[in-house]
């Protein structure tokens, strides 16, 4: 095994994470699970929705440490934006900013390869919007769903089997657990809880919150 190899067998990586658009807002979320290499699990409380300003919030994927500093870096900027012009960024050009940070990571050299995906919803004036970011740096808008992470096939099997055109929130809501739930039976980097945040006119908001409980006494 080379220093490389023995590098990636100690990232913190392995996820599932969900974004829906609907008639009434977005709803993101993604389980809580990392893992060492997608062998080991490392932690079972990890965040991966985050909101980054009051109407945007990212999904991560991918290596923990990246993400999470790119998830810092990309709030930085929003704030600084908004200091420098007394205005907020929509939300295209927003993931255009993600996207441009993803592709500078991944290109940096480094014996860790910044591997990180990012799914991005939000609200301004032209309505609700969800893009993938991937890990290359691509920015792709979707209008009805998206998944990303090691599950991403089982959650697809949930959602292109119940995704009906014009779901509001609280019905995409129950559909995003139900898609998350399918990756933590089958994908081993996928596990211990489910978060779920919705994007509305009224800002982002986390409305589920599950922790599963794995403990066996008798």
């Amino acid at each position: 095994m080379s220093v490389n190899d023995d590098l990636r067998e100690h990232i913190k990586k392995g996820t599932t994470t969900v974004g829906i658009k609907c008639s009434d807002g977005i709803v993101l979320a993604a389980d809580k699970r990392a893992t060492l290499g997608g062998r080991i699990v490392s932690n079972k409380t990890v965040d991966k929705v985050f909101p980054i300003s009051d109407n945007i919030a990212v999904t991560m994927a991918g290596v923990v440490s990246d993400a999470q500093l790119i998830t810092k870096l990309i709030k930085a900027e929003l704030r600084l934006k908004k200091y420098r012009t007394g205005k907020d960024s929509n939300v295209r050009e927003t993931s255009s900013l993600l996207g441009s940070i993803v592709y500078q990571n991944i290109r940096r050299m480094s014996p860790i390869m910044g591997i990180t995906g990012f799914l991005l919803g939000g609200a301004d004036k032209e309505g609700f919007h969800l893009y993938d970011i991937g890990v290359d740096g691509s920015v792709l808008e979707h209008e009805d769903y998206v998944t990303d992470g090691s599950g991403f096939m089982m959650a697809f099997g949930v959602l292109d089997t119940l995704y009906k055109k014009d779901l509001k929130v609280n019905d995409a809501v129950k559909l995003a657990v139900k898609a998350i739930n399918a990756a933590m039976q089958r994908d081993t980097a996928t596990g211990e809880g489910i978060d779920v945040y919705a994007i509305t006119k009224q800002g982002v908001k986390k409305v589920f919150a599950e922790k599963l409980n794995t403990t066996i006494t008798c």
